[in-house]
């Protein structure tokens, strides 16, 4: 039995009989486009009071995190800690609800606040906040577009080395970045000057500030200590963070630190985030329409690859699809209410899932906790020091490097050396949200001659009628050639597919009059394949020579037939898959011998004794 009943009813027993799938798939129309489009409506369906318990105390957990990521996340994008905040109230609720991943918690996250504050480094400081809400609306938007052309599944091709090259290079980033506020200097260059070298400028000039230094490394020791005790204790809930930001809060305020010159976080107001629509800095579009589709892009990699990874564990289905389209309307929602990009969090995701979160109604929980802990506590948060925040962030920073996977990717191949050492360098020189694209476009690049590789087979016929690979030894029948393609035939493989084509031209040079093309392992036809194709078939037939095609898959004799190349062949040329392994390949062989025969042989060259095939060995 169940443990108890939920909002949509008790669960039915083990014993009792089950309803089928078409009464448990509603009827309306608009109803199953509701459960489909907002996934958090359909788990309600079989929701019990064990799941709301679960879920209420999962999102209890993951606030305790996100009060403090939230507010570090801001500051690290160069913007006030308050719309830190927002933003995981109003994006956690709202990706929550429409996330096809049970557990996964949007929200602020590291790797996008630096993004943003790269994006944002030539933006005058009065504009820096109006700019962050502009790049929100553009990531919403251009993830919204991703999800209409249904173009989220294309992430599978970028290399898990842009993700750690990126990190590697962000997390270098971000601790130059806040090492003005663990030393407490005070920034300087102009806005307009490379982001090294203001850093650069700002390290030699800066006089360090002794409270705010002792501050920040007091509070690094601090995170580092509880991660230690959680990690022996087995206490993985333990909220480290937030402990760390109440003890240095209340050490500024006893203290007095703030007029000793430690910089504090300042007022934050005991609201939640109003709606207001984002005013469009027209100024800067063209920039952060740059930085919004690089920033997009990262978010998506970012959810989908955290999303993967719990359902990898839970054995939850996934809709990419729909989860774009949550990661859209999440940032879209942000921009409305004053919020920054943001993403799905490796963190919090991960502890609402430790957590035992059953849906995501944990989400929309933890955004409620949010909300309630900024109404009651913002006024102590002017205390917290920046300081420790920075050193929160510059520990938070080191733990976002892969330290296993970074000599790993090194070491793999000269492929994922490259994009990883690329990516990186890309971000600390140029641009965090600029590496993104550098590294998207080195995967495609790289991976589109990988795809585009086409491998050839020869066959022979042994005297035990065993139809195998050709090895060295083999003899060659001259007039009889048996080979396999194997590859996408697609644009990209054009180059390979001539090559081999030629090679079975120039074997038609040395007196093979019968060619059985094997074209089973060939996948995914294209207009530019299925020419290359087509070109040979009539070479081949203006010089006499029979090919027979064998293993045609349905998508291949589609192709043929729609593109007019079964004109240029006869029907007993065109052997289509079977079920059994090889017997496509024999009757094309057995035709082949049949051609040959009622062949007349040059009196030089008498016809070959060829064994009639009777197996073929895979």
């Amino acid at each position: 039995m169940t443990e108890g009943n939920g909002f949509g009813g008790a669960q039915a027993a083990d014993n009792q009989p089950r309803t089928s799938a078409s009464e448990r798939v509603p009827q309306q129309a608009w109803l199953r486009f509701v459960y489909r489009r907002v996934p958090a409506i359909e788990s309600l369906r079989h929701y019990s009071f064990v799941a709301l318990r679960a879920d209420f105390l999962a999102g209890l957990t993951v606030a305790s995190v996100a009060v403090p990521q939230a507010m570090a996340y801001a500051i690290a994008a160069g913007v006030p800690a308050a719309h830190g905040l927002y933003t995981a109230i109003v994006m956690t609720a709202v990706g929550a609800l429409f996330a096809s991943s049970k557990q996964l918690i949007n929200g602020p996250t590291n790797v996008v606040s630096i993004a943003v504050l790269s994006a944002l480094a030539p933006v005058p400081p009065e504009h820096k906040l109006a700019c962050a809400i502009t790049l929100s609306l553009l990531v919403g938007g251009f993830q919204m577009l991703i999800t209409l052309f249904k173009l989220g599944d294309l992430t599978r091709y970028v290399s898990h080395s842009v993700i750690i090259g990126f990190t590697t290079g962000a997390s270098l980033l971000l601790v130059l970045d806040q090492t003005r506020n663990l030393f407490g200097w005070r920034g300087l260059g102009s806005p307009h000057d490379h982001f090294l070298q203001r850093t650069w400028h700002t390290w030699v000039n800066g006089d360090t500030h002794v409270e705010s230094a002792a501050m920040g490394f007091s509070a690094m020791a601090a995170v580092i200590v509880l991660r230690v005790i959680k990690k022996r204790l087995k206490w993985p809930l333990l909220p480290d963070l937030l402990l760390v930001v109440i003890a240095s809060g209340y050490a500024a305020y006893a203290f007095g630190l703030e007029a000793r010159g430690v910089k504090v976080i300042g007022d934050i107001p005991a609201s939640l985030p109003n709606f207001q629509p984002p005013v469009l800095m027209h100024e800067y579009l063209g920039t952060l329409s740059e930085s919004a589709i690089a920033i997009a892009t990262l978010g998506l990699l970012e959810a989908l690859a955290m999303a993967k990874h719990i359902a990898a564990r839970t054995g939850q289905k996934l809709d990419l699809n729909q989860l774009c389209l949550s990661e859209g309307l999440a940032n879209l929602s942000s921009a409305f209410f004053r919020g920054i990009p943001g993403s799905g969090s490796l963190t919090r995701s991960a502890i609402n899932q430790q957590a035992g979160a059953h849906s995501q109604w944990s989400g929309v929980w933890s955004a409620a906790a949010v909300a309630l802990i900024t109404l009651l506590f913002a006024p102590f948060a002017q205390y917290i020091p920046r300081p420790a925040l920075a050193g929160i962030l510059i520990v938070t920073a080191f733990g976002m490097i892969d330290w296993k996977g970074l000599p790993f990717h090194l070491k793999a191949t000269r492929f994922d050396a490259f994009i990883v050492a690329a990516t990186a360098l890309a971000a600390i020189g140029i641009s965090v949200e600029f590496c993104i694209l550098i590294g998207v476009l080195l995967s495609f690049v790289l991976a589109v001659p990988r795809a585009g590789r086409m491998t050839r087979t020869e066959f022979v016929i042994t005297s035990e009628g065993i139809v195998r690979e050709r090895r060295e030894k083999d003899p060659v029948n001259d007039r009889l050639l048996i080979v396999g393609l194997e590859g996408e035939l697609f644009f990209g493989s054009s180059l390979a597919l001539d090559e081999h084509l030629d090679w079975c031209e120039s074997r038609v040079d040395a007196g093979a009059e019968v060619i059985v093309l094997r074209v089973k392992r060939l996948r995914n036809p294209d207009a530019v394949g299925m020419h290359e194709l087509q070109r040979f078939l009539q070479q081949m037939r203006a010089r006499g020579v029979r090919v027979v095609l064998a293993g045609v898959r349905s998508d291949l004799l589609q192709g043929l037939e729609t593109t007019g190349v079964m004109s240029d062949l006869d029907a007993n040329q065109v052997f289509s898959e079977r079920s059994e392994e090889g017997s496509s390949t024999l009757a094309a062989i057995a035709e082949a011998r049949a051609l040959l025969a009622r062949k007349a042989a040059p009196e030089t060259r008498p016809l070959e004794s060829l064994p009639a095939p009777v197996m073929f060995e895979v």
